[in-house]
């Protein structure tokens, strides 16, 4: 396999915000899934399925955001920005349209610290995020 190509700033600032989030919910998944593995391994993939949807729905994402907002950056701010005010074509299947807008913004952020390469802002992000979630439970 090929090493992953290294973009520069520029082209992730300017890529759409819908392909960051397209990104970021699979790396936010993916984040999740491991953290729910490691504490629970033995589990049913069914329950760890059941478990990290918890964490993964759009009401859930859309509490990180407004718990951590004050935390980000300018610019960190501004990627959640325009995802969350990015004109979707779906619709959300069982969440409400203002927690599907956070949430595609919160998503937004985690692709664009992905492809940065920001990797100790990204895992504290999603970390103190499931900690918000879990203090929600």
């Amino acid at each position: 396999m090929e090493k992953s190509i290294k973009m520069d700033k520029t082209q992730i600032v300017t890529m759409s915000p819908l392909v960051l989030a397209y990104l970021g919910d699979t790396v936010y998944e993916s984040y999740i899934r491991e953290y729910l593995i490691r504490g629970n391994c033995n589990k049913k993939v069914n329950d760890l399925h059941k478990a990290a949807i918890k964490y993964s729905n759009a009401k859930a994402q859309a509490s990180i955001i407004h718990n951590m907002m004050e935390e980000f950056s300018e610019e960190e701010m501004r990627i959640y920005k325009r995802g969350r005010n990015q004109k979707s074509h779906t619709s959300p299947k069982n969440a409400d349209i203002i927690d599907y807008k956070c949430a595609t913004g919160f998503e937004a952020l985690v692709g664009y610290l992905y492809l940065s390469e920001e990797k100790e802002r990204l895992e504290y992000i999603i970390y103190k995020g499931i900690s918000i979630i879990e203090n929600n439970m």
